[in-house]
């Protein structure tokens, strides 16, 4: 995490980046949970590469169902890789996502294009037009004006 944000600060997250995090994150995750897999149910994954086969088709929801855990521990391994999977990847998401925003809000405000500041900028401008219609008036009647009447 450290290296993307380093590389993000130094020249803006690129979709390059994020799919070299994503994919480098599942590769691992894909060997790990095979391996243990392999470990806690060695009848229904008798090789390694059958249980990284499995933890393929785990983390990327597709789960043809040619091979799945037997055991208590195989199905525990399972659902951490499930769960940790779908929210691994909903805040890998949301970390692009706000990068690419916050990229996008920096890169509008040097431009001159950001809305918000840009409406500000208006509802300044009438405020003081707003002022300055008052002074004259004010000036005009010789105080202070007068106030309009309920209702």
């Amino acid at each position: 995490m450290a290296w993307m944000q380093s590389r993000e600060q130094r020249r803006g997250l690129r979709p390059r980046d994020a799919a070299v995090v994503i994919g480098v994150v599942w590769l691992l995750s894909v060997v790990l949970f095979g391996v243990l897999e392999r470990i806690a149910d060695p009848h229904s994954f008798p090789t390694v590469w059958l249980g990284m086969w499995w933890a393929l088709e785990t983390v990327t929801t597709v789960g043809y169902g040619d091979v799945v855990p037997a055991t208590v521990a195989g199905k525990i391994i399972g659902s951490f890789l499930l769960l940790g999977g779908l929210a691994f990847l909903s805040v890998i998401i949301a970390m692009i996502t706000g990068g690419f925003v916050a990229r996008y809000q920096r890169e509008a405000i040097l431009g001159g294009d950001d809305i918000y500041a840009n409406r500000i900028n208006e509802l300044q401008a009438d405020i003081a037009e707003i002022r300055e219609l008052l002074t004259a008036q004010q000036q005009g009647s010789g105080g202070a004006p007068e106030p309009s009447p309920p209702g």
